[in-house]
């Protein structure tokens, strides 16, 4: 779906998933995460980059889980994360927008959760390529979890959460030699409804990854 379609129909409200492509299960248990490896730091950083072409090869369930892991996994016994949150409220949620639906990834149990069989992806942006790309990342703040942040400051510190999260995966795909953009031009209400999150529920961002299209990155 070309961009200035997707502008008339949010400018209408009526922006929408499409149907699934593939089998949709249940929940995905995602393998072990692999700790080990990569790019050393200041390279990752030297790589870092965002790009807007993308291969539509879906990334290997090993990938996938290690790059959720970056991301936001848990890191420490004690249930810390990769990312920091105020107060470790941890408000940041992470949906997977995969052809075969909408999965919310669970960091305790290192797998992903259906949430809504469609494919979500050409609502996660208004750009054509977050049509074909093989995942969409969105991050949405529970304020629920933010009880002890005065509710003036909730969305700010919600946001540096998320931009947090946003920037592991930038890290993680420089040195996996993925591309991935963030994006904040998006439809926010037409992503809540799909998600059919509550009022307590706030999208703040999506992030596109997926393999490099052929030439993007040479």
């Amino acid at each position: 779906m070309k961009t200035l379609t997707k502008l008339v129909l949010g400018m209408m409200g009526q922006l929408r998933p499409g149907p699934v492509r593939g089998k949709s299960t249940e929940s995905i248990a995602l393998p072990p995460p692999q700790k080990t490896g990569g790019l050393p730091l200041m390279e990752a950083l030297l790589n870092r980059c965002s790009s807007r072409e993308f291969a539509p090869d879906a990334l290997p369930l090993q990938l996938l889980s290690d790059l959720l892991w970056a991301a936001y996994g848990v890191n420490r016994p004690d249930g810390g994360r990769t990312a920091p949150s105020a107060l470790n409220a941890q408000e940041i949620d992470v949906y997977v927008a995969l052809p075969e639906g909408a999965y919310w990834y669970d960091a305790h149990r290192q797998a992903l959760d259906l949430m809504v069989k469609q494919d979500l992806r050409r609502i996660t942006g208004y750009q054509d390529f977050v049509d074909e790309a093989p995942l969409d990342l969105v991050y949405v703040a529970d304020h629920r979890r933010m009880a002890m942040v005065p509710v003036t400051q909730r969305e700010s510190y919600a946001s540096a959460a998320a931009g947090a999260i946003a920037q592991n995966v930038y890290l993680f795909s420089a040195s996996s030699g993925l591309s991935t953009v963030i994006r904040a031009w998006i439809d926010r209400a037409a992503i809540a409804d799909a998600l059919e999150l509550s009022h307590d529920q706030q999208v703040l961002l999506s992030q596109t990854v997926g393999f490099p299209k052929r030439g993007a990155r040479d």
